[in-house]
């Protein structure tokens, strides 16, 4: 459904031959820092490395504020990163997953599977369409021709649809867990990509579209991820 509303939006999908790398259905997602870059804008690029939260200087900006601060710290303090973690009401869901990340290299203890956002990933046309959805709201687009939609917070046409992307994904955590590898470059033309932001680190499927449009839980995510870039063309805010 989700290649089918891209071919209805004139978006047909690239053609490359298989990355033999890559298995069909659901694996476990590699993070780890480093810049990926799928797209010629370079704007477009760092905002895709945000969405995964696996690189702490693509956040960094002057003066931040205390206690935020203790993300950067070379020695942080595990009560103020906690404070950021577990305050959902205070702080968006990135500068969470950046606390909890955190955390985990201090060998503190966090929750599992607690989901903060979902990226899907379809390659198009030789481009990449990326889509992510998260739990305080956020959306950010960048379509295969990199332009950019971005919608911020609660309260905007497409709180429905973020939530049901982020039930459905969340059915699929449950199922599966984190790996601590390098995050992989975008799949290849024949493949497709969710990617989750959980609090005990990067989970993922990935396979052939039709193999994960087929399996009751990956399909449910390209059904709700449909669903929320239909609301997206229908609401527009180009960044």
């Amino acid at each position: 459904m989700f290649r089918k509303i891209l071919s209805a939006l004139g978006m047909g999908a690239a053609q490359s031959p298989p990355d033999p790398r890559h298995g069909p259905a659901f694996r476990h997602a590699a993070s780890g820092p480093g810049q990926i870059k799928p797209y010629r804008d370079e704007s477009c690029n760092f905002i895709y490395n945000l969405l995964f939260c696996d690189d702490l200087k693509f956040f960094e900006y002057p003066d931040p504020s205390p206690p935020v601060t203790a993300l950067f710290a070379e020695r942080p303090d595990a009560a103020a990163l906690r404070k950021i973690a577990n305050d959902k009401a205070a702080y968006d869901s990135r500068h969470r997953a950046l606390a909890f990340n955190r955390l985990r290299e201090m060998g503190e203890p966090v929750p599992a599977r607690l989901l903060l956002g979902t990226i899907l990933e379809v390659p198009v046309r030789g481009g990449l369409d990326t889509l992510a959805a998260f739990e305080d709201g956020d959306v950010r687009y960048i379509n295969h021709i990199e332009k950019m939609s971005i919608f911020v917070g609660r309260g905007h046409p497409l709180d429905a649809q973020v939530d049901a992307l982020l039930a459905a994904s969340k059915a699929v955590v449950d199922q599966i867990g984190p790996w601590t590898e390098a995050r992989l470059p975008p799949p290849p033309a024949d493949e497709v990509r969710m990617t989750f932001l959980v609090s005990d680190g990067l989970y993922f499927g990935q396979g052939p579209y039709q193999a994960l449009a087929g399996d009751p839980l990956g399909g449910a995510v390209l059904n709700a991820g449909t669903a929320l870039l239909m609301a997206i063309t229908d609401h527009q805010q180009p960044a």
